[in-house]
């Protein structure tokens, strides 16, 4: 009896996660999911319209134990190959605090639970974000980082007292955000060299803007990466989508323990006006 191969995908009811979906490969099972069951409904029609078997399952990522029953009922439908770890907030939707937990804590939930049901050739992918690159390097202190795998307590608290230090309620989120996402890339590296003998690759993804409803939100503030990117645009879900989806192919199986920035060029562009 052959065993499906499974791809995960959390915040895949839309956006990115949704275009990453639509681009794996037909003889790969969908598992969508995300906190809004109607939404991941909706993502699962469409996906088997287009001729993917999937499958739709509630999930808050911030919750180890919600991201444990998923990984258990993951690889009970098949082989989990594939994660495409695409669950996020922004600093429009959350406070700091918010921020933390579903895109730092979050992603080691992610990456711990599912280490443990994958095997040898399976891949997690790691969504982290250019504002990852314009976070000032003192801030991104490693032995904080650290605490996350061992005093989940300790790291909060330490990385709120950095956020919490700006008193307009934006920015104090907006650095939360980009520290957040300055340890998915550290933390997705970790897990490179911590599962590669496993051969189970990670690998971490820094978009810039995407025309996402997330990204929409984040237009007014970000608009000056606009202003340095190559062709001076927001990039699609469906550019991404291919991106993670590329990177998550077992064909690319060298391609482990680094940061792919796609950002259209806005980083790039930034440092090359500083000149």
């Amino acid at each position: 009896m052959n065993v499906a191969d499974i791809c995960v995908i959390t915040g895949g009811g839309s956006g990115m996660g949704l275009a990453a979906a639509k681009c794996m490969p037909k003889d790969k099972e969908i598992l969508v999911t995300g906190r809004t069951l109607a939404k991941l409904e909706k993502a699962v029609k469409e996906l088997e319209e287009q001729g993917y078997k999937a499958y739709a399952k509630t999930c808050d990522t911030s919750d180890r134990e919600q991201v444990k029953m998923l990984a258990e009922y993951a690889a009970k439908l098949g082989n989990v190959k594939n994660v495409i770890n695409a669950a996020g907030l922004s600093p429009s939707m959350a406070d700091p605090e918010q921020l933390i937990r579903v895109n730092a804590l979050g992603t080691v939930y992610v990456n711990q639970e599912f280490a443990k049901v994958m095997h040898e050739g399976s891949v997690i992918v790691d969504v982290s974000s250019n504002s990852a690159y314009l976070l000032p390097g003192f801030l991104a202190n490693k032995r904080t980082f650290a605490l996350a795998e061992t005093d989940e307590a300790m790291f909060l608290k330490k990385m709120l007292k950095l956020s919490n230090r700006i008193k307009d309620k934006y920015k104090a989120s907006g650095l939360a955000y980009g520290l957040s996402k300055k340890f998915v890339i550290w933390y997705a590296a970790k897990c490179a060299f911590a599962y590669g003998e496993r051969k189970i690759r990670v690998v971490s993804v820094s978009p810039g803007l995407i025309a996402t409803d997330m990204g929409n939100l984040e237009v007014s503030e970000g608009k000056s990466l606009l202003t340095t990117a190559a062709e001076k645009r927001m990039g699609t879900p469906e550019e991404l989508g291919y991106v993670l989806a590329t990177v998550a192919d077992e064909r690319n199986g060298y391609l482990a323990g680094v940061d792919i920035l796609c950002d259209g060029g806005s980083y790039v562009g930034k440092e090359f006006l500083k000149a």
